[in-house]
Order: structure tokens, then C-alpha cells, then sequence
């Protein structure tokens, strides 16, 4: 099957946006905007060549990202979930779950002390930017 290489080129500045900002909230027609297609006509593309809606894309992505935090932060669950874009503690759970078969909790508990020492939390929020600069306005 030829892919048009315009398609590819537009869809994959849309993805590159969901790469970039996985860790803010994302609207749909905003991401769309990226690929200049609308968000009905972006989701059927995107799924027809990436083989995942743009939704389970970025919440794999998440997990991902939650899945290298659990290995390496002193940092809550609470605090993870937050830090990786989602809302709602359960469906960062749910969801988890689903893509790992453990939970958060499971997950830290298999993979702790399987490398070097945990991050201190203090240090992992900095980096991931969950402290403002003085200087920021709030």
C-alpha cells in the first residue's frame, strides 16, 4: 500500500506535538490543528497509520513516561500521575494497568532497587518541572 508522503509529513507534526507536550492537557482539535485536518478526518488518518487512535497514543506515551518515573523518582503515585498529564488518579490506574497488567504499585514493587537509587523527589519535580521559578507568575 503507497502512503502519501504529505499525509505522513502533516501526521507526523501532530505527533510530534502529542511528543512534545504529553505531559500537558492536550485538546484534540488543537493536536488536529498540527496536521491541518479536522479532528474527525485526523483520528481516522492517524489510526489508519500508526495502527492507535491519537488518544491511546498519548496515553501510552504516559504510561511510559510513569513506568520510567516508578523505576527512578521517590515520588507518590499521586504525584506521578499528575506529573505524567493525567487528571484522575483511577484512570491513570485503569489505564496503567491495562497497558502493564500490574498496578502503579505492583509496578514500583517489581522494578525497586533493580538499578541505581531513587531520584529524590525533590529533584525528579524540579526536573520535570513541577516548581515555578521565583520569578514566574503563578
Amino acid at each position: 500500500m503507497a502512503v502519501n508522503l504529505r499525509l505522513l509529513r502533516q501526521l507526523r507534526l501532530a505527533k510530534d506535538a502529542m511528543d512534545r507536550d504529553w505531559a500537558q492537557p492536550l485538546d484534540l482539535d488543537a493536536v488536529a490543528a498540527h496536521a491541518g485536518y479536522s479532528r474527525y478526518h485526523f483520528v481516522r488518518s492517524f489510526k489508519a497509520v500508526y495502527g492507535e487512535t491519537p488518544g491511546q497514543y498519548l496515553s501510552r506515551r504516559r504510561i511510559e513516561r510513569a513506568q520510567e518515573m516508578l523505576r527512578t523518582a521517590d515520588l507518590a503515585v499521586t504525584e506521578i500521575c499528575t506529573l505524567v498529564g493525567f487528571s484522575s488518579l483511577g484512570t491513570f490506574s485503569t489505564r496503567f494497568k491495562q497497558h502493564t497488567g500490574l498496578t502503579p504499585t505492583e509496578y514500583r514493587g517489581r522494578h525497586l532497587g533493580r538499578g541505581a537509587a531513587l531520584i529524590p523527589g525533590c529533584y525528579a519535580l524540579f526536573w520535570a518541572g513541577g516548581f515555578r521559578n521565583s520569578g514566574e507568575a503563578p
